[in-house]
């Protein structure tokens, strides 16, 4: 009895090992994906925020921005992961500083591209870490007189930064889910663009300013479900002092220490 006992355990045992096997390779040929697995294929939707970006003392741009998103997600059957994201933002700005001007255009253009790895973290439960490569481009167009005839500029913004960040999972049943994520974005280097020329000052030329230090983030707090996914974000930049560049004869400027906080809702259609 112990020997028929021992054998018949060993085939439930091999016929489990077996069905764990092949699991994943059922659920992919039924079509049916881990909710909690990150999602192949593309995205697209758009966002409105609230926009603050400051330099300390001297000057902020504040209002409202709408704008659009795109992704396409490629996923392997081994948890892996690349993903190639986009966005563009617009808002009409109000400037206070040198006096006042309202309805200054602002765009902002960003692209990335990350790879990471799904991760089963627990019962209900995935994590998802990720690290990657992103440009930001600003365009900023203060052309005209402030409120003190204080006469504005164009201002051209370029970032490279390494976002390294973590999406978790969580089932809360019925086919929700639950995806908070937090990045850390390395700041690698920016340019910053000025066209004082604009101000018709003589003398006075346009400038192109290195800037080596600073930092950022940015949060997710996502409710996802089939093909809907919606929440809240926040992005932040903190960019320290430029260096120093030559603008006109005998004088030199630089792009002063700044931050930026775009707070808003985000909705993405899911392909």
């Amino acid at each position: 009895m112990n020997v028929k006992s021992s054998s018949f355990l060993k085939k439930i045992l091999a016929g489990a090992a077996l069905l764990s096997a092949i699991s994943p390779a059922v659920a992919q040929i039924s079509g049916q994906p881990d909710p909690l697995a990150t999602r192949r294929g593309w995205e697209v939707g758009g966002q409105l925020a609230q926009y603050h970006y400051e330099e300390p003392n001297f000057a902020e741009y504040t209002g409202t921005r709408g704008g659009i998103v795109g992704a396409y997600t490629f996923t392997r059957a081994d948890r892996m992961f690349f993903r190639v994201d986009g966005r563009g933002s617009y808002g009409a700005l109000k400037y206070r500083g040198s006096g006042t001007q309202d309805s200054v255009p602002d765009t902002i253009i960003e692209a990335r591209g990350v790879a990471g790895m799904d991760f089963p973290a627990g019962s209900g439960v995935w994590l998802s870490p990720y690290l990657g490569l992103g440009y930001r481009y600003l365009y900023n167009d203060s052309r005209g007189y402030t409120s003190t005839n204080f006469a504005g500029y164009r201002r051209r913004s370029n970032y490279l930064y390494a976002p390294v960040g973590m999406t978790a999972r969580i089932d809360l049943g019925n086919g929700w889910v639950l995806a908070p994520n937090g990045e850390a974005d390395i700041f690698i280097q920016g340019k910053q663009q000025t066209q004082l020329s604009d101000t018709n000052i003589a003398g006075l030329n346009d400038v192109t300013n290195t800037q080596s230090h600073g930092y950022g983030y940015r949060t997710y707090l996502m409710v996802e479900k089939d093909h809907l996914a919606f929440g809240a974000f926040t992005h932040y930049w903190n960019i320290k002092d430029s260096d120093l560049q030559p603008i006109g004869p005998g004088v030199a400027g630089r792009e002063p220490a700044n931050w930026t906080r775009e707070s808003g809702i985000e909705f993405r259609y899911r392909f």
